[in-house]
């Protein structure tokens, strides 16, 4: 892998990890049409992943501390509820991540087809929450777990994680700016889970032929640079409910990826 290939996958994760237009689906995309080794892009995309959610760490780093304060104050509140919701959502993923682990990698094999049909189910979920008045609530366990259940389901490349569970918490009528925060609040914890275990599985089992460190460095930074800015417009475009231009795009990328494959 290149430099300039490494820094377009940067991009591409970057903008779309936060983006409702599914960073895996797009990342899938890019390796086939810069015919890029998938093999060799394992160790890759972990990199990208992990710089995305220091980017989600610097944008909510105040929210964090925040949480973190009154989680160790140890007592049931505010922060420490919210900690806890986080936790609940994880439930779904942690499943899928100890049952099905080996399935969901197999479909991360270059399948357009696949991933142009999940960008089409991603456009459609975009498409429903605009059929819906914007809720007030803030978000309960029980909608908590529901967003984790959508997030689990996003393992499929093409199904946008952010789009589906702000569009699931939507749906449930929370209040925008609370679905934003804790969409992205609650991915940390996965991410870094995963990103460990992949490392770990690496150092055991180390790839023959690797990708040149500069080009994992250009990756990194292009997916954090870039992951920042779209992680703070996005979280504004929740709040203003637009979304639907997001359901377009994931429409027509989602058809051309069928026709090409």
């Amino acid at each position: 892998m290149t430099w300039f290939e490494a820094m377009i996958l940067g991009l591409v994760q970057g903008l779309t990890e936060f983006l409702p237009v599914s960073s895996s689906g797009h990342l899938e995309i890019g390796k086939v049409l810069l015919d890029v080794e998938l093999k060799e892009n394992l160790t890759f995309t972990v990199l990208v992943h992990f710089a995305t959610v220091l980017s989600t760490i610097a944008v909510f780093f105040k929210d964090i501390k925040r949480l973190l304060s009154g989680l160790f104050a140890f007592r049931w509140n505010e922060e420490t509820k919210y900690v806890a919701k986080i936790l609940f959502s994880m439930i779904p993923v942690l499943l899928v991540g100890i049952l099905f682990r080996e399935d969901v990698e197999s479909l991360f094999s270059g399948n357009l087809v696949l991933v142009g049909s999940a960008l089409l189910v991603t456009a459609a979920l975009l498409i429903s929450t605009q059929l819906v008045k914007p809720g007030t609530r803030k978000i309960p366990f029980l909608d908590a777990l529901i967003m984790g259940v959508a997030q689990a389901i996003a393992t499929i490349p093409g199904i946008s994680r952010s789009g589906a569970t702000i569009s699931t918490g939507l749906l449930l009528k929370n209040g925008r700016s609370e679905v934003a925060r804790f969409s992205f609040l609650m991915v940390l914890i996965p991410i870094i889970g995963a990103a460990l275990l992949d490392i770990l599985s690496m150092s055991a089992n180390p790839a023959s032929g690797g990708i040149p460190v500069g080009s994992y460095v250009i990756g990194f930074l292009a997916a954090f640079l870039s992951g920042y800015l779209a992680c703070t417009w996005m979280i504004n475009l929740v709040k203003k409910g637009n979304l639907y231009w997001f359901a377009i795009y994931c429409a027509v990328v989602g058809i051309i990826a069928i026709i090409f494959a």
